[in-house]
């Protein structure tokens, strides 16, 4: 196998990632994932399992016409039928690839496939060689490889390279191995099939013990360069090795000499696209893109990274899209922290006059969960922006099979009552675009996470906002019966905290 230290990296969100129940994306919607993709630089894009569905069957043409630079690649089992298919759905792709293969552990051979090593051994071969008939590349995944007989799964994947393939995918299917014992297990593969020079050697690693990321590491140090994962980690049952970490681990770890064509500063746009398409939100102390990755409330962190992001951070979060740090003021924050957010203010202390004012900050701080600049306004003496709020009057939305969703509003912004209208996507789009008429435009929604009602009878949705104003972020939460009603209580909370609204 070649020793370049060159990694591809293959993108299964759109098939495997998609398979999570709730997930599951229309085809314009995977069309904008996958154009997400090709812009982040992803080597492959596993589109989609064409003989599933007819859906996903016309998904993978259409995104083989919509992007031009990664390689398209369909799934098939280790059957004709599949393969002709997956060839079918490859046919406006530039580049293209089919993914065949079959089990290779006993547990599969032996009850999911009632047969033996021998007849898995010629049925995985024979798909290869079929699919060579359709495509220069094939891609052979020995499933459940993780738990299988690593003499066996030397023997086969021989069989696969030699019948054309060119890339042998290794998954840990159920997230089995141990990262030392996955490793050990591509290092017997290099060193125990003949021909592993002619393939990439790729991993394929689920999370079901948490171990994903490491396990993918550990067979990436051992020889592989290929590595199958998703961004958010998205995936079955727990997920899959997650996109921005593996990529980040290789570009952070200078060490390992192992380059992607990843464009990282795309990471945290994408992940976000990728939440919302697929209404699954990204928990916020995620490594790279959760909200939390890069915030610090601890007084001595915080004057850590104010004295040097390196203390705390060992990633630039420009590096992967994010704007800043952010410094999160709590009653466990010091003064560094205070003075630094006062000067952004325009507000200078020193010696007694910080001590006073930190004293002050504290009381307030033990009263309340988090400190917004208005509350620091008030400690300073500043009360100029303290009447720019906005508190709800009513919200009526109505709902039609026959038209779009619409919503009116009324708020007291600024001291006066305000009404405003407008249509969305759906009732939550419409009430925000209502309120969006009466208050700054430029503030844009960035997140909305509305958590699972409670089970009892008095049920309350809990909503979570994010919201971006220039380069801050502010967070918001509501909770009412209504979700619609919910969500408006999130977005309120979110722009209160935004230190001037502005007029539209």
């Amino acid at each position: 196998m070649s020793k370049s230290n060159r990694v591809y990296i293959f993108d299964t969100t759109l098939r495997d990632g998609e398979q999570v129940p709730g997930c599951q994306l229309k085809t314009d919607e995977k069309i904008k994932v996958a154009k997400a993709l090709e812009a982040l630089g992803v080597d492959i894009i596993e589109a989609g399992f064409p003989i599933s569905s007819p859906g996903d069957f016309q998904s993978v043409i259409e995104i083989s016409k919509a992007v031009s630079n990664p390689v398209i690649c369909a799934l098939s089992r280790a059957n004709k039928k599949d393969i002709e298919v997956a060839a079918e759905s490859l046919k406006f792709a530039k580049r293209k690839r089919i993914h065949t293969g079959i089990g290779a552990s006993d547990y599969h051979i032996k009850h999911k496939f009632r047969s033996t090593r021998e007849d898995i051994l010629q049925r995985g071969v024979e798909a290869v060689k079929f699919a060579r008939n359709f495509v220069d590349d094939v891609e052979f995944y020995a499933e459940d490889a993780g738990r299988a007989d690593l003499e066996f799964l030397a023997r086969l994947l021989e069989g696969a390279i030699a019948a054309g393939a060119t890339v042998v995918n290794i998954p840990d299917t159920t997230g089995y191995c141990l990262p030392e014992e996955y490793g050990a297990k591509i290092k017997y593969l290099v060193d125990h099939v003949p021909n592993i020079d002619q393939a990439i050697i790729s991993v394929h690693c689920h999370n079901d013990l948490g171990m994903a990321t490491a396990n993918s590491i550990s067979g990436i140090i051992q020889g592989a360069r290929q590595i199958e994962c998703t961004i958010n980690g998205v995936g079955e049952r727990a997920g899959n090795t997650s996109l921005e970490e593996v990529v980040m681990i290789m570009k952070t770890h200078h060490d390992l000499a192992l380059e992607t064509n990843i464009q990282t500063q795309q990471l945290n746009s994408t992940s976000g696209l990728v939440s919302r398409l697929m209404r699954m939100p990204v928990q916020p102390n995620k490594a790279i893109v959760g909200r939390n990755a890069f915030a610090h409330s601890s007084g001595i962190h915080q004057d850590g990274v104010l004295k040097s992001r390196e203390n705390y951070e060992i990633m630039d979060p420009q590096d992967v899209g994010v704007a800043s740090s952010s410094i999160v003021l709590t009653a466990r924050s010091g003064r560094a922290a205070l003075k630094h957010r006062l000067e952004l203010l325009g507000h200078k202390y020193e010696g007694e006059a910080l001590d006073k004012v930190y004293q002050e900050f504290l009381v307030m701080a033990d009263e309340k969960k988090e400190i917004r600049d208005e509350d620091l306004l008030i400690l300073a003496g500043d009360t100029s922006l303290v009447d720019h709020q906005v508190e709800l009057d009513y919200l009526q939305v109505e709902t039609s099979t026959l038209k779009m969703p619409n919503a009116s509003i009324q708020v007291k912004y600024q001291g006066e009552l305000r009404k405003g209208f407008a249509v969305g996507n759906g009732p939550i789009d419409a009430a925000i675009n209502a309120l969006h008429t009466i208050v700054d435009q430029r503030i844009e929604l960035k997140e909305i996470l509305i958590q699972t009602l409670t089970s009892t009878s008095d049920e309350v949705g809990k909503v979570h906002v994010q919201v971006m104003q220039g380069e801050r972020v502010y967070y918001g939460f509501g909770a009412h019966s209504d979700i619609v009603r919910a969500s408006i209580n999130a977005y309120i909370d979110a722009l209160n905290k935004v230190p001037v609204v502005v007029e539209a």
